[in-house]
């Protein structure tokens, strides 16, 4: 018997971008699949849209703002699949997305991780772009986590498909994670697995939204704890696996990579970082600005280039998607907004 796959699927305020969302799950081409959607106290159309697609095989549930990892948490409290797809609700999958990764794992353990290729987007799925990374192939745990830490790569949330077993095995979501929560969870996952199946054949669109994301950090407090919290842990998981020179060096590299996004407003954690890179036998260095910035520490200070660096990108990425959306609006004259559109109309790439 083919086993059942859950779509768990959080949302909050995702009303323009959770019906296609929902369709490209409907539109999986493995059965058995179930869908269950989770509306984390959304103050938008999110829930009266998720309802117009409850069926047999989705059901919606709602709870007060917890936030993604607690909504995740509940979607998976109520699910029966012997798989997991986590499935973010402004993201898409390839229509064969699953059925390729599961005709992949073939009969392997239930510890394999399954993990696929993903492309960013902003409203167009079909300008999607896929660039492989070191990530992007068959790896041990430790090989994966070393890449991951040591090169600055990440794989997105919607391209792993993960057993029961595993997922049980790792533990619920951190609900104290206000960012790189992905991070964090998938961590133990991969703690937990005998290794990574990169599948190329299967294919996940990740919408990006600049500065609305989850994981965008900007000037938060909050959300850089959060981040900081999720690199100790990042550090001590890698060092479960191996703790040895090349495992040393690429925590190293790790917390120098993200330094600068606490540096220099956040001298309590830079000291952190730097003391826990001395523990593991290196040193951090000032980090560095690229020219489009560098210019601005050398007449105004690493203040307000610090100031730069955090508005600028929002300003471009603003203007990018004001040019995506009507690019995409001149595409799609005549036809609903995706939330709009009744649950029968398939998602096509």
């Amino acid at each position: 018997m083919k086993p059942l796959v859950s779509i768990l699927i959080p949302a909050f305020n995702a009303e323009e971008w959770l019906g296609d969302t929902l369709r490209s799950a409907l539109a999986q081409t493995w059965d058995p699949k179930e869908i269950i959607v989770v509306d984390d106290g959304s103050v938008d159309r999110t829930l009266t849209i998720a309802r117009q697609f409850e069926s047999e095989s989705v059901r919606v549930f709602t709870q007060k703002n917890q936030g993604a990892a607690a909504a995740r948490n509940k979607a998976f409290s109520e699910s029966r699949g012997e798989y997991i797809q986590w499935l973010d609700a402004d993201d898409l999958l390839a229509p064969d997305k699953i059925s390729n990764q599961l005709e992949a794992l073939g009969n392997c353990s239930n510890r394999i991780l399954l993990s696929s290729a993903w492309g960013y987007f902003m409203y167009r799925p079909r300008q999607a772009r896929f660039v492989p990374t070191p990530l992007w192939r068959d790896l041990s745990p430790l090989e994966w986590l070393i890449r991951k830490m040591g090169q600055n790569l990440h794989m997105q949330t919607a391209t792993w498909l993960v057993s029961r077993e595993l997922t049980e095995a790792a533990g619920p979501w951190n609900t104290q994670m206000l960012g790189d929560d992905d991070g964090e969870y998938f961590c133990r996952v991969l703690l937990a697995s005998e290794g990574v199946r990169f599948v190329p054949e299967s294919r996940v669109y990740y919408r990006q939204s600049g500065a609305g994301s989850l994981s965008y950090i900007g000037d938060s407090a909050r959300k850089k704890d959060a981040h900081w919290r999720s690199m100790e842990l990042h550090i001590s998981y890698l060092r479960l696996l191996e703790d040895s020179e090349r495992v040393r060096r690429a925590c190293i590299q790790y917390l120098q990579n993200w330094l600068l996004v606490f540096y220099p407003g956040r001298p309590d954690i830079v000291q952190r970082a730097r003391e826990l890179a001395h523990s593991l036998g290196g040193d951090l260095s000032e980090p560095s600005l690229s020219w489009k910035y560098a210019w601005i520490k050398q007449l105004c200070g690493w203040n307000m280039a610090a100031r730069a660096r955090s508005f600028l990108p929002r300003l471009r990425w603003a203007m990018l998607r004001s040019w995506d959306k009507a690019l995409f609006a001149l595409e799609n004259r005549g036809t609903a907004p995706g939330g709009m559109i009744g649950p029968q109309i398939p998602v096509r790439f």
